[in-house]
């Protein structure tokens, strides 16, 4: 997979995403289900970036579940309830420490009213490519 920023294009890197992900024939994709804030007792915490930062590691915990890193994932997508740029500035870090610093996948962020459980307020998806 090649992450790639194209000229002509602003540069998203702040934001924590990558405007193109090549994927190769010969490899498989691995699709991760909506990962909440919860930690695995199932429990919430109210704050928003403690939030983002959980689902954010057990996105990680699902990667490495089929032998998959961040480094791997090619597309994310994240619901942000009542979504405002002070929360997208709280999720670019929250993406750069999560991925080390390295190359953030594509994203897609889809402002949302309400997710499936009472406090939950981010919710990330990813699609993942593994070589064969």
């Amino acid at each position: 997979m090649v992450l790639t920023n194209p000229k002509g294009l602003f540069d998203p890197a702040p934001y924590g995403f990558s405007h193109v992900a090549q994927v190769a024939a010969g490899t498989r994709l691995i699709y991760l289900a909506g990962q909440g804030g919860e930690r695995e007792d199932g429990a919430l915490e109210p704050d928003f970036r403690l939030q983002v930062r959980q689902a954010l590691q057990n996105v990680r915990t699902a990667l490495a579940s089929v032998g998959a890193g961040v480094g791997d994932v090619a597309k994310l997508t994240m619901l942000v309830v009542d979504h405002t740029e002070e929360k997208l500035r709280i999720i670019g870090p929250e993406l750069d420490a999560a991925w080390g610093g390295g190359m953030k996948p594509t994203c897609t962020l889809i402002p949302v009213p309400r997710l499936a459980l009472d406090g939950m307020l981010f919710e990330v998806e990813a699609v993942a490519v593994l070589r064969t």
